[in-house]
């Protein structure tokens, strides 16, 4: 798999990724929900940190949430560029066609949510109890690297309380898949995937 055909698969993976957020975010309010089948839903909640909503500051207490979010989107903008020089040596050496297509997958996710990170604070509004504008004239709802990520994929295929027998769990009211992503989550968990499953193509020995 080649460079050109690399960059084009990231181009269409970001534009997928972007035009799906952004439509979202200039049309639903924050967790407004529709339901496609009984189990997928659209629904719009922001993401301020990292996998699943975690933060950094969950972990160190010392530091505050926005210099945590801070260190984290300058971290994400460094990796990108690690990612890249991966991607870009792999295509150079005609490495396996699944640990590119890996790597570009990986790349294009990435690169998806450092743009949320980077510039939707600064291109939308607030979207709590009302739809977001695109580029208002009073400024955004926060700075250059404060921006939220916009997810909105969501698919409770189950959900019941657990029998009494689990241990800890038994009793409780359990949703499976409770997490909401969006088309970046799925391009790098995709990319992540395919190098453990096919990890002996994806590095094959010589």
């Amino acid at each position: 798999m080649s460079l050109k055909k690399s960059i084009v698969l990231i181009i269409i993976i970001l534009l997928i990724d972007q035009i799906s957020k952004i439509y979202i975010k200039t049309h639903f309010k924050l967790q407004e929900s529709i339901e496609v089948f009984s189990w997928f839903q659209i629904y719009f909640i922001e993401n301020d940190g990292m996998a699943w909503g975690t933060k950094i500051s969950d972990f160190v207490s010392f530091i505050s949430d926005r210099s945590a979010k801070i260190f984290l989107t300058v971290f994400r903008i460094v990796a990108i560029f690690g990612i890249g020089y991966w991607l870009y040596d792999a295509t150079n050496k005609k490495a396996s066609r699944i640990l590119i297509l890996s790597i570009a997958l990986i790349f294009a996710g990435a690169l998806g949510n450092i743009i949320d990170s980077v510039f939707y604070g600064v291109i939308f509004e607030d979207s709590l109890n009302q739809v977001a504008t695109f580029l208002p004239e009073t400024g955004g709802y926060d700075v250059l690297l404060h921006g939220k990520v916009v997810d909105m994929l969501y698919f409770p295929l189950f959900k019941g309380y657990l029998p009494e027998w689990i241990p800890f769990y038994g009793g409780r009211f359990f949703t499976f898949f409770e997490p909401v992503f969006n088309v970046a989550d799925m391009a790098i968990s995709t990319g992540f995937i395919m190098l453990i499953v096919f990890n002996k193509r994806a590095f094959p020995k010589k």
